[in-house]
């Protein structure tokens, strides 16, 4: 009975749900941005520093990796598709409540709330695409996962900074929730394509050895890829590798606001790049370490070079390129690692480590920027990076040790 749903979909219906899966990953990436593009305004807005600012991330990733860890088992369990709408729903919900927030702990508290909207995607997505697409395409699935998260980061601060500025941040967030609703209307409306029916693992099975997953030592150095590594770049990118360019180098203000939708478009066009290069397996750790090589490079050349302010969002995107190449070798990385009748289990628990990192780096980071001590924020991202690179052929090391008696 189960074999029915196994079948290789065609390229249309796999055209169909990367697109589907991609657009819902986009409004994640999107959600992720409420607040970081904001900051110089919030921060007048209600008194405070950039460490109390980098403290609602925290808040933020520190329930989305909870919701992560736990939302992979409801997805094993239940099902993709109703997991996925609840947390977008979530995501739109919270983008108005910051817009009515009138304190920081009105922030903090919806900060809360948009982090478990987002802890349910990985795990939702992967489990998707894993069991949906055809092995074949896999690798272009992952590209395409990863060029619509790193759209969704480009287009948070184009939309909510225009927006910010024309009218107010308010407005701008308020519309951001627009987005996330009208994503959720289009995914409701094509909800037939995210079923999964009869590929669904049954009941007992996840029952029975529901945490067997977490034997596997390769899981375990997945997880510490992802925990403050990975995550720890994308926060210092994200929150205030700009600000510190703009610090260091004298770059206009409508340059430096560019700067991080320079990053992830360029890094989109870096997972088309990754996608092709993930078709072999076996080379996606060499992938990962080059690509991360190139990245720590850049980063030190941002912090220390005697740049002009033009070349600041130039180098931004290099290093988006050279960050994005390695995102669909990393996601083969997991999914090498990762028994089939766990998928949503084991993308919940690697991922939360993608969010821990991110709840932790901005606060020490924000406290570097509070001291003024802006090429620090870079040697910290190289450092990040130079591990990243160990930590990928470790990942492979340790799960060619527990394959070899087989």
């Amino acid at each position: 009975m189960s074999s029915i749903a196994i079948p290789a979909p065609s390229l249309r219906k796999d055209a169909s749900l990367i697109g589907l899966v991609g657009l819902a990953h986009s409004v994640s990436h999107f959600s992720q941005l409420l607040l970081a593009p904001l900051f110089p305004w919030l921060k007048d807005a209600f008194g405070v520093g950039y460490a109390e600012l980098g403290f609602l991330l925290t808040i933020f990733f520190v329930v989305s990796c909870s919701v992560q860890a736990a939302s992979g088992f409801w997805v094993d369990r239940y099902g993709p598709r109703p997991v996925l709408f609840a947390g977008i729903g979530l995501l739109g919900c919270a983008a108005l409540g910051f817009a009515a927030s009138t304190s920081y702990a009105m922030l903090a508290g919806f900060s809360v709330l948009a982090g478990v909207g987002n802890g349910v995607f990985h795990p939702v997505d992967y489990t998707l695409l894993n069991r949906k697409v055809s092995k074949a395409r896999l690798g272009h699935a992952y590209s395409a996962h990863g060029i619509s998260g790193s759209l969704g980061w480009a287009l948070a601060p184009v939309v909510l900074v225009p927006l910010t500025m024309a009218y107010s941040w308010r407005v701008a967030l308020v519309c951001a929730s627009t987005i996330a609703f009208g994503v959720m209307a289009l995914l409701w409306l094509r909800r037939d394509d995210l079923t999964l029916e009869a590929a669904a693992p049954a009941p007992q099975r996840v029952q029975e050895g529901s945490f067997d997953f977490l034997r596997i030592p390769a899981v375990w150095m997945c997880f510490a890829f992802f925990f403050f590594f990975y995550a720890g770049v994308l926060s210092v990118v994200q929150s205030f590798a700009s600000e510190s360019a703009r610090q260091l180098h004298a770059v206009p203000a409508p340059w430096a606001a560019m700067c991080l939708s320079i990053y992830m478009v360029c890094a989109a066009g870096g997972m088309l790049l990754g996608g092709f290069l993930a078709v072999n397996p076996e080379r996606c750790e060499r992938v990962v370490g080059a690509a991360f090589a190139v990245a720590a490079v850049v980063a030190l050349t941002i912090g220390f070079a005697d740049l002009p302010g033009w070349a600041v969002p130039l180098a931004f995107g290099l290093l988006g390129v050279a960050s994005g190449t390695a995102g669909p070798s990393r996601d083969l990385l997991v999914k090498r690692s990762a028994p089939d009748n766990a998928t949503g289990r084991v993308y919940g628990v690697v991922y939360a480590g993608l969010d821990i990192g991110q709840a932790v780096v901005p606060l020490f980071v924000g406290t570097l920027m509070d001291h003024h001590q802006y090429r620090g924020v870079w040697v910290v991202m190289a450092l990040l990076q130079a591990v990243l690179i160990l930590s990928a052929f470790n990942v492979r090391r340790v799960r060619r040790t527990v394959l070899a008696p087989a």
